[in-house]
């Protein structure tokens, strides 16, 4: 058996957490050095990575106390039968807390639902932490899956539950005095074989399916308290009240609670522990993008014995709401003002470390690149980040839509997807709810989330409306995304699409405000940079970074229209590449950018523009069907003449397209390479702003109005856009009357999509 020597213990302030931190500065097996294993691709991060110094910063902001002791480093594991007891023997050395199947944990071994995964390591507990009948904490910032922990040969606790934190209370475990103590950590993953949450995660990797996280791969840390603690907080802001609400949970007499802004002393009260305690924010500096302002708080509990316990904390004071706008059309609000709210899709995926960052610096240079590019939200997809991550968020005011991430053995969205409104097994069900309310107590006090989505694409979906309702319950404050993608079931409080082949817009709500949670996919294969050389996944290749550039801001010019249109937010997918997907701004290295920076922070930065009003003077195709006469065959004689005879031509309601590219939109099949349209519409007598046709295209394209005719920008439309309708042809229209619209097109690439409307555009009070 190999046995681990703690060479030195330190004391290490952690400024970014506050903390005075008591850390092992090394712990080495005794018959060599530490080293990665083999991969594919790594970060410049991983260089940094040491036995000597892995995550060493303070792993929980929200709560922060004063002493705590690191135990990331170098453990001891082994892979054995799931069902065999623990061994004697274990098989080398992993460095905590980087999963067993990653490169950073030195050993890169899948871990099989038939397995079980162990770990052991020996700490000391320093001897002012045994005085005053204080009690220590083991945390664990987060274990996939199912962990038994042991001290001493003692059973502390089970935790199931792969995203979360927990704690165990070991003092009744510890050897006396300053006797070497010693942990075991028993862990099962089941993986895509089980009922639990595991996100992307998978025994088997293809398309958007990653390699799984075994084990622990967040912060674990020793602290001491005291006999009456606290455990935590949960503290909601109100806006329009100026007011903020603190709940401290814990064992205690007395609370008092102190608010500062900088060195000022903002509000102070005092109440018991699990009552809310109101203090007034008078005149509140709000949070937002751009001007994130944090106010500090600090917690003391008074114990029934005379010891108190003490904490840090921070809030944001900002709201989140649904509004109607001067058009009439429902949005998404915050703090009083419409935001449109734009960004990336997030996998928190990495090469070397996959679900866990090699440093806290790597961690943060996603969330720099993607505010860096102009964006201003992250869409945390199917997975929760340390609580470090939504920190930064908190600190550089950046937009978080956070995904549950899904859970039981649902078919993946490329196969036969079952009734999204399954009912789970009971255990199955039980599961999914608690860890739901894990996520929402555990990340709930960060400003930097306005929206919970509890499920994604109808991925081990069940009783939409039910769980809609629980997540609202339990957090009132914040939207509701039921499903983002492909099922919806008319519930929560947005209507979330995904559009990758063709952006579309869903008609405006009541209700529900409209969001495209995903879109784009645009791919561009790096070499060099890629983590494996064959198979990659995108839906769009476009490998040369111009071509790839000049795609990405025609779909920003689209994303502007469906923002004049009634949309408030969108995601485009994504921030990085992973494993074999090739579809991010960034390579999975991290090292280079895929699409020019500059041209994507301009396009991004003119998505926010205030947004016209936009009034329909002719319908089109998208949402309801309007019929047009259409040939496939070129047409003899004056065919855009007002007073042509089309009565030979075949007739058909729109959108015409293939039906293989573009789906239900399409209700009369075009696979020819050519086609030419016509129809008849009457122009209102009076209406304000100026004429534009909103067109969605695929190949060079004319439209002809009342004889005058014009051409199309010949590049594909990836979605719809807005095209003046200016001299001639805004001359040519009659208002009041009947007008005729031809429309001739040519397909491009074999893609075939034509639909067109006409609107105004008035500027926005």
């Amino acid at each position: 058996m190999k046995r681990l020597t703690i060479l030195a213990i330190s004391f290490v302030l952690i400024v970014s957490g506050a903390a005075l931190c008591v850390t092992d500065s090394a712990v080495h097996a005794d018959d060599g050095k530490w080293q990665p294993a083999e991969s594919p691709l790594m970060t410049r991060w991983a260089k940094e990575v040491s036995p000597e110094s892995v995550w060493p910063e303070y792993p929980r902001p929200q709560l922060v106390r004063k002493s705590w002791q690191n135990l990331n480093g170098l453990w001891q594991y082994a892979i054995r039968k799931r069902e065999e007891p623990q061994p004697g023997e274990f098989d080398g050395d992993i460095l905590v807390p980087f999963p067993v199947e990653s490169a950073l944990s030195g050993v890169k071994r899948r871990l099989g639902y038939t397995q079980r995964l162990w770990y052991r390591r020996q700490f000391e507990v320093p001897s002012a932490w045994r005085k005053n009948d204080q009690r220590v904490l083991l945390n664990f910032g987060a274990v996939d899956w199912d962990a038994t922990v042991f001290v001493n040969g003692t059973k502390v606790g089970r935790h199931r539950g792969g995203y979360d934190p927990f704690t165990f209370d070991i003092t009744d475990a510890l050897r006396p005095g300053d006797a070497e103590q010693q942990i075991v950590v028993s862990v099962w993953d089941g993986t895509d074989t089980g009922y639990q949450c595991r996100g992307k995660q998978t025994l088997t990797t293809e398309g958007v399916w990653y390699t799984a996280s075994s084990g622990i791969w967040q912060t674990v840390w020793l602290e001491p308290v005291p006999a009456s603690y606290i455990e935590s907080l949960k503290i909601v802001p109100d806006v329009d009240r100026q007011q903020v609400a603190v709940t401290v949970k814990g064992r205690g007499e007395r609370v008092a609670i102190e608010v500062r802004d900088g060195d000022d002393l903002i509000a102070r009260d005092e109440g018991k522990p699990g009552e809310a305690i109101v203090l007034p924010i008078t005149d509140p500096k709000l949070w937002g993008p751009g001007s994130p302002h944090l106010y500090d708080v600090v917690v003391t509990l008074a114990g029934d014995n005379g010891s108190q316990d003490r904490v840090e904390s921070y809030f944001g004071m900002r709201k989140i709401e649904l509004k109607k706008d001067a058009a009439g059309l429902l949005r998404i609000y915050l703090n009083d003002k419409m935001l449109f709210q734009y960004g990336l899709l997030d996998q928190g995926y990495w090469p070397d470390g996959l679900y866990t960052p090699p440093t806290d610096a790597a961690m943060r240079y996603d969330v720099d690149a993607t505010r860096d590019l102009g964006f201003n939200l992250i869409r945390k997809h199917v997975k929760i980040e340390p609580q470090r991550w939504y920190t930064y968020c908190d600190r550089v005011g950046m937009i978080v839509w956070q995904d549950m991430p899904n859970g039981d053995r649902f078919l993946n969205v490329f196969k036969p997807v079952p009734d999204p409104d399954l009912i789970r097994s009971p255990e199955s069900a039980r599961q999914f709810e608690l860890e739901l309310t894990r996520l929402i107590e555990s990340r709930g006090n960060h400003p930097c989330i306005v929206l919970w989505s509890p499920f994604n694409e109808g991925w081990g979906q069940y009783d939409t409306a039910r769980i809609t309702d629980l997540v609202k319950k339990l957090d009132p404050t914040r939207l509701v995304d039921s499903a983002s993608g492909l099922v919806d079931r008319g519930t929560g409080e947005v209507n979330d699409v995904h559009h990758y082949l063709g952006q579309s817009f869903p008609l405006p709500e009541e209700k529900r405000a409209v969001v495209m949670g995903e879109f784009g996919g645009l791919g561009r294969r790096v070499p060099g940079h890629l983590w494996k050389n064959e198979k990659e996944w995108d839906y769009r290749r476009l490998d040369d970074i111009d071509e790839l550039t000049d795609a990405y801001v025609e779909l920003t010019k689209n994303l502007q229209v469906m923002y004049a249109r009634g949309l408030s937010g969108a995601v485009y997918t994504q921030t990085t590449d992973v494993e074999i997907e090739v579809n991010g701004h960034l390579t999975y290295d991290r090292a280079l950018h895929k699409l020019h920076p500059e041209a994507v922070r301009a396009a991004n930065r003119a998505v926010y523009a205030k947004p016209p009003i936009v009034t329909y003077l002719m319908a089109g195709s998208e949402h309801t069907p309007q019929t047009w006469r259409y040939t496939t065959k070129e047409p003899e004689g004056t065919w855009s003449a007002p007073d042509f005879d089309d009565g030979q031509w075949q007739e058909g309601p729109g959108v015409l397209g293939k039906l293989k590219h573009f789906g239900k939109r399409v209700r009369t099949e075009w696979q020819s390479e050519a086609i030419w349209l016509r129809r008849s519409f009457t122009l209102p007598e009076k209406f304000a702003g100026r004429p534009h046709l909103l067109v969605h295209h695929s190949g060079p394209c004319t439209v002809t109005i009342n004889g005058v005719t014009t051409r199309l920008p010949e590049a594909s439309t990836a979605g719809y856009r807005l095209v003046p309708v200016e001299g001639l042809l805004a001359a040519a229209l009659r208002r009041g009357k009947s007008n005729s619209i031809v429309v001739h097109c040519r397909s491009s690439d074999q893609a075939h999509y034509v639909d067109i409307a006409l609107v105004s555009l008035t500027e926005r009070p």
